[in-house]
């Protein structure tokens, strides 16, 4: 399906790129679970959402039908979109409030990526590899520009937590979303203020993943996940953890 700016609206966008509906339905997805909207709430209006989003009605459609799909809206003949009674996601973490929780997050990503891009790199397939491919671009030309992404940063790993194809990684890892963002942004401020090198450092650290999840090996992928995951803390914590026995 096209928009009538010949954009496609389905799912999947040229290339492996996002469409415009996916990334719309990733927007309502969000305020939905987040509680913007309220169990039995109307959405607003077909023809205002597509303003908010400067989309076409035909693609917002498209992301309104997936949401319909997985259960979360429900539509009235003549009335419009609903949000369902919301369930308690299976998922879901308390917010990052000190210092140590930020140590913790790093040592759970530990156990978690390193298995992921182990099985990633067994299991992906060329939309997968082409996925971490586009996030680690961006990673390259923020890198080149003398800045850290967080965004790509976190859609790399997100890739791969994908090409795993276990939902169980994916959906862990966007439970923690908010939490490894604030790592990423602190480790981030952290590197541009050590300079150029240390930019590049770490976009190697990300080539070296993406590399061997290319060549399907999964011991040296699970290697190199673990040395940026470990690097990322070690620089952010300068070296020195907390101890955080009980």
């Amino acid at each position: 399906m096209t928009d009538v700016n010949g954009v496609e609206a389905g799912r999947g966008g040229a290339r492996g790129r996002p469409s415009l509906a996916e990334k719309v339905h990733e927007s309502l997805h969000s305020r939905i679970m987040r509680g913007d909207y309220g169990p039995n709430e109307k959405l607003p209006a077909e023809k205002e959402l597509s303003v908010q989003f400067g989309v076409s009605r035909p693609v917002l459609r498209v992301a309104l039908e997936q949401l319909r799909e997985e259960g979360l809206i429900y539509s009235r003949q003549g009335a419009g979109n609903f949000v369902r009674v919301k369930r308690e996601p299976a998922l879901g973490y308390t917010p990052v409030e000190t210092i140590a929780d930020i140590q913790r997050c790093y040592e759970f990503r530990l156990t978690i990526e390193t298995d992921a891009v182990a099985l990633a790199a067994q299991r992906r397939n060329a939309a997968a590899l082409e996925e971490m491919e586009r996030a680690l671009h961006l990673l390259s030309d923020a890198t080149g520009s003398r800045l850290h992404r967080e965004d790509a940063d976190f859609a790399f790993h997100l890739a791969i937590a994908k090409a795993s194809n276990n939902r169980y990684y994916e959906e862990t890892l966007k439970a923690l979303r908010d939490h490894i963002h604030v790592g990423m942004k602190l480790h981030g401020e952290s590197l541009m203020s050590d300079g150029a090198w240390a930019l590049e450092e770490v976009f190697a650290e990300h080539k070296a993943i993406c590399d061997a999840v290319r060549d399907r090996d999964p011991e040296a992928a699970r290697e190199a996940m673990r040395r940026h995951v470990t690097h990322s803390r070690d620089r952010l914590f300068g070296g020195g953890t907390l101890d955080l026995s009980l």
